[in-house]
């Protein structure tokens, strides 16, 4: 890690992740995406895809080989390009047997207790797995088969389903590198095979996780990757690029790619989106960085059911959240500070996009 390059406040790094992100452009494709090189979250209605339109992406448009969607970072769903997926096998899979185990959570436990490590504990679940899906196959149905093959260490007892299933992360985790993806759109999930499936053995820079997470939500601390990865910071450390530069962010240390340190300083974009509440730009693990206030952060991050964000010059303005009935959609829209008529302009161009994205007439956009 290299010697301080220079102060950047807030304000700067917030506008090097709109245009990192591409959030500021108007057309794109999949091929030239940044996003998903690390990975589109796909979670809820307003999830994978339009993450994917809010950034230009024509999503009507797109041919649906051209993306797959799998259980990685987390255990959750991300869309990646299909061409990519075994360097991104490669790319998500624990950087180690700890790292392995903080990412299963409580079910490396009784794993360890058995004496079977949890990387070995993978691997067999993803052998069961691909014996077991030769077809599409709902995950219920999946996971009972797979509870009735393997042995009691991989299972646990489900109170709400009164059955025994496979832990949840171990499941989750082991389907990749047993070759499965999701289909798309599936509630539940239904998992298939992906045909001629092998993982790579190298990745490349553009989707190692590490690189890519700094690139995307810089500048940076091991601490922040390891928050966003599941992992020991100490695997993010090993793992640590060579090329980075040093800057403090209101006077926390922190790294960033040295081939993007001179966007940094760059002008606010003048762009206003409605993101919806697992984008990228909102994943970042510094979350004083993207809302100083501790009440407004409170409420963009509950517990449960995440508001979507405004961003408008540069930085987040207020929530936003979707209300359906039958054909029509309304935009209730919550801002921290009064928007100038522009933004009011903006935001209602943006929910017309979003009705259209999902389909449906826009009824209203009320501002609370």
């Amino acid at each position: 890690m290299s010697a301080p390059v220079h102060r950047v406040p807030s304000r700067d790094v917030l506008a090097y992740r709109v245009a990192a992100q591409q959030l500021d452009r108007d057309a794109g494709t999949v091929a030239d995406t940044a996003v998903l090189d690390l990975g589109v979250q796909d979670t809820g209605t307003d999830g994978g895809l339009w993450a994917l339109a809010v950034r230009g992406v024509d999503v009507a448009a797109l041919d649906p080989a051209e993306l797959t969607t799998v259980w990685t970072l987390r255990g959750a769903p991300h869309l990646y390009r299909r061409a990519d997926l075994p360097a991104v096998a490669a790319a998500t899979a624990p950087f180690s047997e700890e790292d392995a185990a903080r990412r299963v959570f409580d079910a490396a436990k009784p794993l360890r207790a058995a004496g079977i490590p949890v990387l070995t504990a993978l691997d067999t679940l993803a052998a069961a797995m691909r014996g077991i899906v030769t077809e599409p196959t709902v995950k219920g149905d999946m996971s009972r088969r797979l509870s009735q093959v393997v042995d009691p260490p991989y299972n646990r007892y489900c109170r709400p389903c009164d059955a025994v299933h496979s832990h949840e992360q171990t499941f989750r985790l082991s389907a990749l590198r047993a070759g499965l993806e999701l289909q798309p759109g599936t509630s539940p999930p239904v998992l298939q095979p992906v045909p001629g499936f092998v993982p790579a053995d190298t990745v490349p820079d553009r989707l190692d996780v590490v690189r890519a997470y700094l690139h995307l939500l810089g500048p940076a601390t091991p601490q922040h990757v390891a928050g966003y990865l599941d992992a020991p910071v100490k695997d993010v450390k090993a793992h640590w690029p060579g090329d980075v530069v040093e800057v403090d962010v209101d006077g926390q240390r922190r790294w960033l790619l040295a081939d993007d340190a001179d966007r940094l300083g760059a002008p606010l974009p003048a762009v206003t989106r409605l993101l919806g509440p697992f984008d990228l730009f909102l994943q970042a693990r510094d979350r004083e960085t993207l809302v100083a206030d501790p009440a407004r952060r409170k409420a963009l991050w509950p517990t449960l059911g995440r508001p979507g964000a405004v961003l408008a010059g540069g930085g987040l303005a207020g929530l936003w959240r979707p209300r359906k009935a039958g054909s029509s959609l309304t935009v209730t829209v919550e801002p921290w500070t009064p928007l100038s008529p522009a933004v009011r302009d903006a935001v209602g161009e943006q929910a017309e996009r979003l009705a259209a994205f999902r389909g449906v007439r826009l009824k209203a956009v009320d501002v609370a």
